[in-house]
């Protein structure tokens, strides 16, 4: 990690030995985050990641994904190229929270002398006093420019030749090697346990969508079935009976997709639990699905036709709550949270849009009503 052009990539490129990471004078080559294994050390599975800068212009989301792969890092080579600026500095005291093993390299040191490289050496372990150990404080001449030498012969003519120099980055392998002797094998088997627990988390999830996906089919089949139980009833309150046997078979099929069996009376007794809730939070649609069933006794059924899509609608739409609401309870393991049942009711009450689900129930019903008598 580090600030733009410091010499990142240049240093990576020199601890592989061969030029693998993109360089360029122009600020923010690096665009994304790539790795490279670096076969240097003995035992392998050591990997080398190359990371945007942290203050590039403009370079906000790049920014993030530097500090996203610091965080997932066994150890961080934290590259400056002089004395620490404000920024770097609260990076470092970023990284020294997360417990993060942290190298500060000094780069670019071919540009100093040796009493410059002193003064900054000194002034960098009188900054992060308490947050970089001394001896991880280090220098580096990643990518030292070409020497120009002019050559006289013995006539006076002078030759104008360019040498290349070597890179220096002994002291950085020298204390990466410590560390990796010291603890390559505990970081190598901790991190062994943290992929098999990223690849046991991703198969969760995967079949936690699975159940979701079925669940959403299985309460929308219900839905239906009740809306349209409901709607064509023609003996007045019965259809309240039938409307609540559904939804105990809607929750014990539910628990089935959840892999948590539950038995019929289970099933009753957290449908009575969630129509109580219900019941409490929204009162009003249930007296207008009460009043809308004593209606067809009042006019001996002949209101059935004005009523039943309405009274279906809202039957389709208190299974599809009581769904959602089963349905968070089981994903929790048959748990409410802290915040009880009412909580959990009031939360996916809250994220739905109960006109537009009502509105869809009915057309639905009157569609299947009128094939029906078709």
């Amino acid at each position: 990690m580090g600030r733009v052009s410091v010499g990142k990539s240049s240093l990576l490129n020199s601890l592989l030995g061969s030029h693998v990471f993109s360089t360029s004078p122009l600020h923010g080559e690096t665009r994304s985050v790539d790795r490279s294994a670096w076969q240097s050390y003995d035992s392998g599975g050591v990997f080398l990641i190359d990371t945007p800068g942290l203050d590039e212009a403009d370079g906000e989301q790049r920014e993030q994904l530097a500090i996203e792969a610091a965080a997932q890092a066994d150890l961080i080579i934290f590259v400056v190229d002089g004395d620490l600026t404000q920024s770097e500095l609260d990076s470092l005291k970023t990284l020294y929270s997360q417990s993060s093993i942290v190298l500060l390299v000094l780069n670019k040191t071919d540009r100093y002398t040796e009493d410059e490289q002193d003064a900054l050496l000194a002034s960098l372990r009188r900054h992060t006093k308490g947050i970089v150990e001394d001896e991880n404080i280090l220098t580096a001449s990643a990518a030292p420019p070409r020497q120009k030498l002019i050559q006289v012969d013995t006539v006076g003519n002078e030759i104008e030749t360019v040498r290349e120099i070597e890179p220096d980055v002994s002291m950085l392998t020298t204390r990466l090697w410590q560390i990796l002797e010291q603890d390559g094998r505990s970081l190598a088997a901790l991190n062994a346990s943290l992929f098999a627990s990223h690849v046991t988390d991703k198969i969760a999830t995967r079949i936690l969508e699975t159940r979701r996906a079925l669940a959403e089919k299985v309460i929308r089949y219900y839905c239906i079935a009740k809306g349209v139980s409901v709607a064509a009833n023609p003996i007045p309150l019965a259809d309240l009976v039938a409307a609540a046997a559904l939804d105990s078979a809607l929750v014990y099929h539910l628990s089935r997709v959840y892999d948590l069996p539950m038995s019929r009376r289970e099933s009753g007794k957290l449908v009575a639990a969630i129509f109580a809730q219900l019941a409490a939070l929204m009162g009003a649609v249930w007296t207008v699905h009460l009043a809308s069933s004593l209606l067809k006794l009042g006019s001996a059924g002949l209101s059935t036709i004005l009523t039943a899509s309405g009274q279906g609608a809202i039957a389709y739409y208190s299974t599809y709550l009581v769904g959602q609401i089963a349905e968070r309870y089981l994903e929790q393991g048959k748990a409410w949270g802290e915040g009880g049942a009412k909580q959990v009711a009031e939360e996916i009450m809250a994220g739905m849009d109960k006109n537009s689900i009502i509105e869809s129930a009915r057309e639905d019903i009157s569609m299947r009503i009128k094939g029906k008598k078709e």
